[in-house]
């Protein structure tokens, strides 16, 4: 996974388990893409300081998913909805079309929700 996206999930699903101060300047940094100069000049903070706090951040939010799986189960189920999805289209001809409509309704609400 990129690591760019890779650090979002991990920010989607983790984030509010930083302190105020960690994601302010996590989010300004990796996701609206801030320099860490930038970054140190609006919070007061040297650019060795946001450095190490990006670092740390990583850590964190890759240790709870290290102990969660929050994000691998995500796209483990997302996979699964896709290919359930996928499979209805696909055989959609050969069984009763009321059926495989209701499947992929259901496939696709799930989508939409993850």
């Amino acid at each position: 996974m990129e690591k760019i996206v890779e650090q979002a999930l991990l920010f989607d699903f983790y984030g509010e388990l930083l302190t105020k101060h960690q994601k302010q300047i996590y989010e300004d940094v990796v996701l609206n893409d801030l320099s860490l100069s930038e970054a140190a000049e609006n919070y007061g903070i040297t650019r060795q300081g946001v450095h190490d706090l990006i670092k740390r951040c990583n850590r964190i939010l890759k240790g709870y998913e290290e102990k969660l799986q929050l994000v691998e189960k995500f796209l483990t189920t997302k996979k699964l909805v896709q290919e359930i999805y996928e499979l209805s289209q696909e055989i959609e001809e050969k069984s009763e079309k009321q059926e495989i409509l209701k499947i992929q309704k259901l496939a696709k609400e799930i989508l939409e929700e993850i």
